[in-house]
């Protein structure tokens, strides 16, 4: 069934489609880099706001394993992993959202310790429609903070990947995300005005 965009009050939220994450780098969602074709069609389309998140760690986040945390040390400031993909058409996005900039704080959300809110509301925007790398950690996690910031939150599926740490993580992700509001589309479910 199609799913009419309002380019007047809709954003996209592309999320963390850096080189780390991508394949070769050093956190890399699987086929990570086949969102990039997707997103850029989107990126094309007409929106409110186009905006990309993007980790920018100090080089002792506390998320490094080096530090204590989960991860291995990856989209250090500045570094050539922090890099969004060099496919990705960033001369269409808006703005770009730094996020889990302090070494203590963790961040996978685009809002968290951003002012990502209160931008989208100054210029409008009532729905969000999220994308990204990957589908059970910063998508998510940006798309319940859209939630519980009081935007409506659309997650297009075809156009995040996860990582799967645990076989699933993805399928529990999109569970966890409609049943706190969110709907979970495909891209090709959008009908443009």
């Amino acid at each position: 069934m199609p799913f009419p965009v309002q380019p007047n009050r809709d954003a996209l939220i592309v999320v963390d489609v850096q080189r780390d994450f991508c394949p070769g780098g050093a956190l890399a969602v699987p086929e990570g880099d086949r969102v990039v074709p997707v997103i850029n069609r989107l990126l094309h389309r007409p929106w409110r706001l186009r905006v990309a998140t993007r980790d920018w760690h100090p080089s002792n986040h506390c998320s490094f394993r080096e530090q204590g945390g989960p991860w291995p040390s990856h989209c250090v400031a500045e570094s050539p992993g922090a890099a969004f993909h060099p496919d990705l058409d960033l001369s269409r996005v808006d703005w770009v959202v730094s996020k889990a900039t302090a070494p203590e704080a963790e961040a996978y959300s685009g809002f968290q310790g951003t002012d990502l809110a209160s931008r989208l509301r100054e210029r409008g925007v009532t729905r969000v429609f999220v994308c990204g790398l990957a589908t059970d950690y910063c998508v998510k996690q940006t798309a319940l903070d859209a939630r519980r910031a009081g935007f409506e939150t659309v997650v297009l599926e075809d156009a995040s990947r996860g990582v799967d740490v645990r076989p699933g993580d993805t399928e529990r992700a999109l569970e966890e995300l409609r049943a706190a509001g969110v709907q979970v589309l495909s891209s090709e479910a959008l009908q443009w005005p």
